[in-house]
């Protein structure tokens, strides 16, 4: 197994970190404006749910590495996956 640099892609307590960030942001514009706690927790949820999942699929978006292109080209050559 290869060791990830530290710079090296985001980790995954990243991801969580900044959509919880994001859906606290929405919560609390929810709620300043509606003055609603429900509805602005609802909101708080979807907001995290969404860019939970939205930054993880940009995060796969990425172009593989050398070695990753090299076990790609391994799996093709030999007709894994």
């Amino acid at each position: 197994m290869v060791k990830r640099k530290r710079g090296d892609g985001t980790k995954p307590a990243e991801l969580i970190g900044l959509s919880a960030v994001l859906g606290v942001f929405a919560g609390l514009v929810v709620l300043m404006s509606t003055r609603n706690l429900l509805l602005a927790l609802i909101f708080l949820g979807i907001a995290f749910i969404l860019s939970l999942v939205g930054l993880a699929m940009l995060s796969l978006m990425g172009a593989p590495n050398e070695l990753e292109q090299r076990d790609l080209d391994d799996q093709n050559r030999l007709g894994g996956h």
